[in-house]
């Protein structure tokens, strides 16, 4: 092997025998500290939303589109609506990961101004989504003998369909009754899904039907503009909002359903929860960032009964807000993500404190590579010198000169073929001096004593 390349694996051998333990240590340090935080998130979650037409089905298309740019695939999973969500998200099994929620319609309540602890967060408000009771009018002239229904208390004697089982309307709507001292048992009630019931009230087989959605759901659309279907109003809608405080006033504008045909003729009062979004309380932060930008690419601009900003928000939540959403909501789109993309911005933002602190014990651990470097190649060549003082010692003895010069000039060759690196040249070459000292003083005992003079090795 040439000098040159045995004199760079040399060298490189003495590199990773001492920087190896300190590079092993850093990569130690910085897979535990991965493995710890987690900075990348699952590539997929699954999203609770609710029945097909609804305005949570809807949503959750919008979201999976708008989390697959950034590689995260979002599986959709249709339910009757927030009472199967909340069941679905308490039950690790279900590999539900965060749902749409309603407001108000969960059986269980926190008490006026706590907020529930059952091992789920909220990612924030997203939408108004106002109590619609549509109803026939000829049901209404035949029952009370006018088209328009004035209050719920009317209701009595009704056929009124309050949503399937799983949904949160019924919850809603028993607490609506409660507040108008209806009896439930004084109803024909029905248990039904939107669209079912959409079609038996479009067919006469109930007089009325209750959802609680937003107005980007179809068949709101629909029942709005649909003659002989009347909308009840809520006109006592700021009393019910001081008594439930997760109902909202509302008003919804004269002529926002079309403006051409002034629907509706006029401004309507309602009373609206508010829908949200619920997660696990372990749910990845990094999905707790997208969800939330997904959020306000999503419910964000103006609408029926919002101004453009006013959604997503922290107000009205029946949940503790997951500290991640917190900081997504008050400071937007983190800047580290706006000029890298998405996994890199992702990475820095988890690790930046961890990657400082392994620096930080690092760089005193650093200080003692060079001394241990300087060690290991010194020590290649003072190890010679144990061998020439022994040498010394025996020529100082008396020992045999033949041997002794035949040992010399072995150690001289082996040391010839000695690769360090050119900053220590100069200790070798004192080596190779000092092995030339020794010779000469042993060429010197030779003529001294009259023995046969052997020739000296090449320098």
């Amino acid at each position: 092997m040439p000098p040159n390349i045995r004199q760079f694996f040399q060298t490189l051998r003495d590199l990773l025998a001492t920087a190896g333990p300190f590079v092993l240590i850093a990569a130690g340090l910085l897979v535990a500290a991965y493995w710890l935080l987690r900075p990348a998130p699952p590539k997929v979650v699954t999203l609770a939303t609710g029945q097909e037409q609804g305005a949570y089905a809807e949503f959750g298309k919008r979201y999976a589109a708008w989390m697959r740019q950034y590689g995260i695939e979002v599986r959709l999973r249709g339910t009757q609506g927030t009472g199967e969500n909340l069941a679905l998200l308490r039950d690790p099994a279900s590999g539900v990961d965060v749902a749409f929620v309603q407001g108000g319609a969960d059986e269980v309540q926190p008490p006026p101004g706590e907020r529930k602890d059952d091992g789920l967060v909220a990612l924030g408000a997203l939408f108004h989504e106002p109590v619609w009771i549509f109803y026939r009018e000829d049901a209404a002239r035949r029952r009370l003998g006018r088209p328009a229904l004035e209050a719920l208390d009317e209701l009595r004697g009704w056929s009124l369909n309050v949503g399937a089982p799983g949904s949160g309307v019924t919850n809603l709507m028993n607490r609506l009754f409660e507040a108008n001292r209806v009896d439930p048992s004084t109803l024909d009630l029905h248990r039904l899904g939107q669209t079912p019931a959409a079609v038996e009230l479009l067919e006469q087989r109930v007089d009325a039907v209750a959802f609680v959605s937003a107005p980007e759901a179809p068949l709101v659309r629909m029942l709005l503009q649909t003659p002989g279907i009347r909308l009840f109003e809520f006109a006592q809608s700021e009393a019910y909002s001081r008594r439930h405080a997760y109902l909202e006033p509302v008003v919804m504008p004269r002529g926002v359903v079309d403006l051409a045909r002034d629907v509706p003729p006029r401004d309507t009062r309602l009373v609206a929860p508010t829908a949200m979004l619920i997660a696990r309380e372990d749910i990845h932060p990094a999905l707790v960032q997208l969800l939330v930008q997904a959020a306000r690419a999503t419910h964000g601009d103006a609408g029926w009964f919002q101004r453009r900003g006013d959604f997503p928000s922290e107000r009205g939540l029946e949940w503790p807000l997951a500290p991640e959403a917190e900081r997504a909501l008050r400071q937007g789109t983190p800047w580290l993500q706006r000029h890298l993309p998405f996994w890199l911005a992702n990475l820095v933002d988890r690790m930046w404190v961890v990657l400082l602190s392994i620096v930080a014990v690092l760089i005193p651990l650093s200080r003692i590579v060079p001394p241990l470097y300087e060690f290991r190649v010194r020590s290649r060549i003072f190890r010679w010198y144990g061998q020439l003082r022994r040498i010394e010692d025996e020529l100082a003895a008396g020992g045999d000169a033949h041997a002794l010069k035949t040992r010399i000039d072995e150690l001289d060759d082996r040391v010839e073929r000695l690769a360090v690196p050119l900053s220590y040249a100069d200790e070798l070459y004192e080596l190779r001096a000092h092995i030339q000292m020794v010779r000469n003083r042993l060429l010197q005992g030779e003529a001294t004593t009259g023995r046969p003079r052997a020739r000296p090795a090449a320098p």
